[in-house]
């Protein structure tokens, strides 16, 4: 169960970060309300997932999927550059989560 909570509080980290972008620096309510939350349920499950994981291995992992996922919708959403470097960057973060998973 602690995996998934770690999985879950990583899809939440995304929805923060990306949020961001969209509070205007934190200027518009609903967005800044939404990253706030998202925040709240992102530390919330992070906790939760530490009852029982290494604390090196989850926070690695949860800000891995953070910023893989952020990485990929600042492509898909905000058009920042997709160049073969970056994805092969962003490859390399998702073999860590990987391998970090299968020693934990």
């Amino acid at each position: 169960m602690a995996w998934l909570y770690l999985f879950i509080a990583g899809l939440f980290e995304v929805g923060w970060a990306i949020g961001l972008k969209y509070t205007q620096g934190f200027t518009k309510v609903v967005p800044t309300a939404l990253t706030l939350a998202s925040m709240a349920v992102s530390l919330g499950l992070l906790g939760l997932a530490l009852k029982s994981l290494p604390v090196g291995t989850a926070y690695a992992v949860w800000t891995g999927i953070g910023t893989v996922g952020t990485a990929a919708l600042g492509i898909v959403l905000l058009g920042e550059p997709a160049t073969a470097l970056r994805l092969a960057c962003i490859g390399l973060i998702v073999a860590g989560i990987i391998g970090l998973k299968l020693v934990a």
